[in-house]
């Protein structure tokens, strides 16, 4: 698979995302499989300010071309992301199983 069919399915997986995040925050929050309830109460705006951060991204690696620079910010992103839930995890303010999706638990 190339770099622009890579940056075109990563591209939409985070609109669609994003997309439901500012359209549905409600849905997003109750049935994405991540167990997002257990890090606290709903906050429609703020689940909105992030859904607008991932049609963003989205939208540049639908329509940017694929370069080195695109890449190392859209890693960025989830580096940072990635970070603040491990911090998170380490600082006892989520539990392990939030890191599995609810379909992984539900299976076993």
């Amino acid at each position: 698979m190339g770099m622009r069919t890579t940056f075109r399915i990563l591209g939409l997986l985070n609109l669609a995302n994003g997309l439901w995040m500012l359209l549905a925050p409600g849905g997003w929050y109750h049935h994405l499989p991540a167990a997002v309830p257990d890090t606290g109460p709903l906050n429609p705006h703020f689940v909105r300010d992030i859904g607008a951060a991932f049609v963003t991204i989205g939208a540049v690696l639908l329509l940017a071309a694929p370069s080195r620079g695109v890449l190392l910010a859209v890693t960025l992103f989830y580096v940072l992301h990635a970070v603040v839930h491990v911090t998170d995890l380490a600082a006892g303010r989520l539990g392990a199983a939030l890191c599995m999706p609810r379909w992984w638990k539900e299976a076993r």
